[in-house]
């Protein structure tokens, strides 16, 4: 392809993306930044190890300067970001003026509104973009695509998706798997759904229910925002529901609505002893700093479910994903399902199958190539179809 690929963020997602990249899209370069070059260092000498060659250049920048930023971006062909989801449409506008085509991990839905109305300068310039190209939103709406394709009428698609500990830890059976700023933006604020062909805000940590998993047993999912993205709206007209829900081991969601009922997310500062404070950042640093110091490997469970008429018939089918921390190369199951995804749209970018504008996520590739792709990566699924009785014609 020799194309240069560049990383903003070269944590744990952005890292695992650079691998993928080096693996399947046969770049010329990737150019891996960071805020701290010391991360950034660390994070290229991890992909150039495994890969066995020298691929990726670390680079310090700081993505929120637009000079620095634009000067990185002049010779890259499609950028990755992988920094806190706020930041991505500022991102976006300077990789406009600079024709450098972009997709990003996304994970606030008005964040990604923000990235998709720049459509029509992208289109002006040449440049593709993609917002939500992670996990969920990401590879969970790509299950619910490749759902709607399956069927020839579909009534109702709804996905499951949970980063779990493989040992979970009371009380919580929860480990950080990513920023807790944006484990909280999916617990707080409101989820878009696609409910009886109407969009509608839903309460997060509301509607849960019991789901059995295969190798876990009872679970439970709930709703949480973010997850559908712009996937409802793009839908619309393709199927009466769409909703998405986070898996988590029993217990969760109650413990979690204690901290949001009784005012632990809020945003207004608040006086303490003199000292003036968010509710919210004192919970990001004294929650947050408990849970990323919990050790243990993770494990990646996505459902979807879709209903709706297959060859005349009421079906419903089921795609399950499974997915542990890799041993032979230790990214965690989060790194993976997370990381490979924003790589599966990047390369598609850079192989001109994208085209240019501000592009939702669930219009850029279709779900079966999507579904192709992870498989290449080792991220195995389960379909199976349930026939629930004849379709009768009206007379």
């Amino acid at each position: 392809m020799d194309k240069t690929f560049a990383i903003l963020g070269a944590g744990m997602q952005g890292t695992a993306a650079a691998y993928d990249l080096a693996k399947f899209a046969d770049p010329a370069t990737i150019l891996l930044a960071d805020a701290r070059i010391e991360q950034a260092d660390r994070s290229a000498q991890r992909v150039n190890a495994l890969v066995g060659r020298t691929i990726c250049r670390p680079m310090q920048v700081d993505a929120l300067d637009p000079e620095a930023l634009a000067a990185f971006l002049q010779p890259v062909d499609v950028l990755l970001s992988c920094v806190p989801y706020w930041m991505h449409p500022r991102i976006a506008k300077v990789a406009i003026e600079t024709g450098t085509n972009m997709c990003d991990l996304g994970g606030n839905t008005e964040i990604t509104m923000e990235t998709l109305q720049l459509d029509e300068a992208a289109k002006a310039a040449g440049v593709t973009l993609i917002p939500d190209t992670g996990l969920a939103p990401g590879l969970v709406n790509s299950v619910g695509k490749f759902l709607i394709e399956k069927l020839d009428e579909a009534e109702s698609v709804c996905l499951y998706c949970g980063v779990l500990p493989q040992h979970p830890i009371p009380p919580f059976n929860y480990k950080l798997t990513f920023n807790i700023e944006g484990l909280l933006t999916e617990y707080d604020y409101k989820a878009v759904v696609l409910r009886d062909g109407e969009i509608v805000m839903v309460d997060t940590l509301s509607e849960l229910e019991e789901i059995d998993v295969e190798g876990l047993g009872r679970m439970e999912a709930f709703t949480t925002s973010g997850g559908t993205s712009t996937a409802p709206y793009t839908f619309q007209d393709r199927v009466t529901s769409y909703q998405y829900k986070t898996i988590r081991f029993p217990g969760h969601c109650e413990k979690m609505r204690i901290f949001k009922d009784f005012g632990f997310w809020g945003e207004e500062p608040v006086d303490i002893k003199g000292s003036v404070v968010r509710p919210r950042d004192l919970f990001y640093k004294v929650f947050g700093d408990r849970l990323a110091a919990i050790q243990d490997t993770d494990q990646c469970i996505v459902r979807g479910v879709g209903e709706g008429i297959r060859n005349g018939e009421r079906v419903r089918l089921q795609v399950d994903i499974h997915d542990r921390q890799c041993e032979a190369t230790g990214f965690t199951s989060m790194e993976r399902t997370t990381g490979f995804s924003i790589s599966i749209h990047a390369a598609a970018i850079a192989a001109g199958e994208v085209p240019p504008g501000a592009i939702r996520y669930e219009n850029a590739i279709t779900g079966a190539r999507f579904m192709e792709e992870i498989q290449r990566r080792g991220i195995t699924f389960k379909f199976s179809e349930e026939r629930l009785g004849n379709v009768r014609l009206a007379v």
